[in-house]
């Protein structure tokens, strides 16, 4: 009898700053078909764009030219397809570097940039945020608005041939589905498909995080080799049934418990979890341990896809300046108390009682926990608040660091900073408003 067909698709990394050596792995020996590097957040693409905005040439993941280094003569010789939103605020020159990277070694390759989401010409002001409620208008200088594209954007790019589709803002989950439905054929009339293949694309955008990663607590939950941590790799069958797995001797679990966890990350409604592609039914479900780090992921639904998009808007919030500085030894919490009570003295004219101050190790996390406890032998007092100018903003490190000399006692290892602060809000647009395609790049 012929065995049916089955799509392996790995999870080379779950966020910009993910590890190198896992997709490696995944695309040495793990048998997969593709290998999907997930590498966007809302934050990740507004620095992208403030990056693009100084140097059109960059934009693009800044871990971009090392993984593809380590991964182009791996994937050409095993026939793997890339598919990864690091091409962030830049898709195009991303693509282009990436055939730099494979004239500069000798190796053949088709990049496909997939552009569109970038609809920043089409904002007003006048579009009613999500989180707040307000206008656009009311916050700060808008820098960048993306469109989360789906798996319809990339499908178009997969069937042209290409060895690598760079895409930028696209919903994690989409990365995966797309593949799925090139593969098996599936269409968007088939919400119950779509919806299985978005619960898959969900279980694996984190990549670690399913193998237990973040999972791990060191005591109730002990997660073996976490300094060589694998990441999964899923099977998938033409029923949209999966088994998430991970290459033999690789850090790590696959357990009901990892799954349960990633499942429900970042779900707040799981009858209707909202992608480009479906709204997906993550309540139907089921979870079966099939082998020792074998889980079979089968069920979940879905039903019509969303009318509008959901956009991420960056825009200018202003600068934060930061001191710190540590205090050990007897009477360390009460020299600390007394130091962070000084600069607000010192600067709450300027900043009106709005600075936030943090002893950690002792109630930065948590705070209100412990208040009279003042045993901690060891304090490192944090100092942080926002200006509208950098100027302003390095005051609150200025008056930290001359705590020096100025007292408490025994104050050591000050550190200041000013970070020019990116705020992110979201709102809907029209998907019909919104027009995205490809370009092809080879070496």
């Amino acid at each position: 009898m012929k065995e049916l067909k089955k799509i392996r698709i790995g999870a080379g990394a779950g966020f910009s700053g993910d590890r190198l050596e896992p997709a490696k792995i995944l695309a040495e020996a793990g048998e997969i078909d593709y290998l999907v590097l997930e590498c966007l957040a809302e934050r990740t693409i507004a620095l992208a764009q403030k990056r693009k905005l100084a140097d059109s040439s960059k934009g693009y993941d800044p871990l971009l030219e090392r993984r593809m280094e380590i991964l182009l003569p791996i994937i050409k010789e095993k026939d793997i397809k890339i598919l990864s939103n690091m091409g962030a605020a830049n898709p195009l020159a991303a693509a282009k570097k990436i055939t730099e990277i494979a004239a500069k070694n000798n190796i053949t390759i088709k990049v496909a940039a997939v552009i569109g989401d970038d609809v920043l010409s089409l904002i007003t002001g006048n579009e009613i945020t999500i989180e707040s409620g307000k206008p656009l208008n009311s916050f700060g200088k808008i820098i960048s608005a993306n469109a989360y594209l789906g798996a319809d954007s990339i499908l178009p790019a997969i069937a042209s041939g290409a060895d690598i589709i760079i895409t930028g803002r696209v919903a994690d989950p989409s990365l995966v589905v797309a593949p799925l439905m090139y593969e098996f054929g599936w269409s968007y009339d088939d919400t119950g498909l779509i919806g299985k293949a978005t619960v898959i694309g969900h279980l694996m955008e984190c990549a670690g995080q399913v193998t237990g990663g973040y999972f791990a607590d060191g005591v109730n939950k002990i997660v073996p080799d976490l300094a060589i941590l694998g990441h999964p790799f899923v099977d998938v069958s033409a029923d949209g049934t999966a088994v998430i797995g991970k290459v033999e001797n690789t850090g790590g679990i696959i357990s009901l418990a990892t799954v349960k966890e990633q499942l429900l990350y970042e779900v707040l409604n799981p009858f209707t979890y909202l992608t480009p592609d479906v709204s997906a039914d993550f309540t139907t479900v089921s979870l079966k341990q099939i082998a020792p780090n074998r889980v079979q992921v089968s069920d979940g639904s879905g039903s019509s896809k969303p009318e509008k998009l959901k956009v991420s808007i960056g825009y200018q919030a202003g600068f934060m300046g930061e001191g710190e500085i540590l205090y050990a030894g007897a009477f360390a919490m009460e020299r600390a108390k007394m130091a962070g009570e000084i600069v607000r003295l010192r600067l709450a004219e300027l900043f009106q009682d709005t600075l936030k101050i943090d002893y950690i190790g002792h109630n930065s996390a948590h705070a209100g926990i412990n208040q009279e406890d003042t045993t901690a032998y060891e304090i490192r007092l944090r100092v942080a608040g926002m200006a509208n100018s950098p100027e302003t903003a390095a005051l609150i490190g200025e008056e930290v660091e001359a705590l020096y000399t100025n007292g408490p006692s025994g104050g050591g290892g000050v550190r200041k900073s000013v970070t020019e602060i990116i705020g992110i809000q979201s709102i809907l647009m029209s998907r019909n408003s919104i027009n995205h395609s490809f370009s092809i790049f080879e070496s």
